[in-house]
């Protein structure tokens, strides 16, 4: 693991994978995920090993540890995502019976919500899309983009409280 932290040695990397992928895959099928979704799961963690491995510290945790660790969250990512309860359809026709007015309306809020996403930090607008239009988690957005959580929770709100205020005429 220190070649691969160190020195990015992808020789001492894919025998952490030929290590590690079977156990890992081994540990998530024994709590009742298919093998298929086991698999997929496997290459994100060991993707996530080879972007993290700086962060990898000896002192803290030994290299096993660590990388359960990573299938763990990965795995109750999962779990949370697929507890997440599906969107209402949204109806894409115009009913016959809508008032025009109203349309208008829908249009003009569209449009001012548009101009407050434009009006966002790039960093923050970014991170937005991801998590409501994306809909990822933080950590599939951490795994995405590498920042560090914190910075990714506190630019999701800053940006969230920034259209708040932006459109705050619109909730009258």
């Amino acid at each position: 693991m220190l070649a691969v932290r160190d020195q990015r040695d992808r020789d001492s990397f894919a025998r952490l994978f030929g290590f590690y992928a079977p156990r890992i895959k081994g540990m998530l099928m024994r709590s009742g995920m298919p093998a298929a979704a086991a698999e997929d799961v496997v290459q994100d963690v060991m993707l996530a090993v080879w972007h993290k491995a700086a962060q990898f510290d000896p002192a803290r945790s030994q290299v096993s540890g660590w990388i359960y660790k990573i299938a763990r969250n990965r795995q109750i990512d999962i779990a949370r995502k697929a507890q997440r309860p599906l969107p209402e359809p949204v109806e894409t026709e115009t009913p016959p019976e809508a008032d025009p007015g109203h349309l208008v309306a829908f249009q003009e809020e569209a449009g001012q919500l548009k101009d407050a996403l434009s009006r966002l930090s790039p960093e923050q607008r970014d991170l937005i899309v991801r998590a409501y239009i994306g809909d990822l988690t933080h950590r599939e957005i951490q795994t995405e983009t590498g920042l560090p959580m914190g910075t990714i929770k506190s630019r999701i709100r800053l940006g969230l409280d920034r259209l708040r205020h932006e459109l705050k005429d619109l909730r009258s």
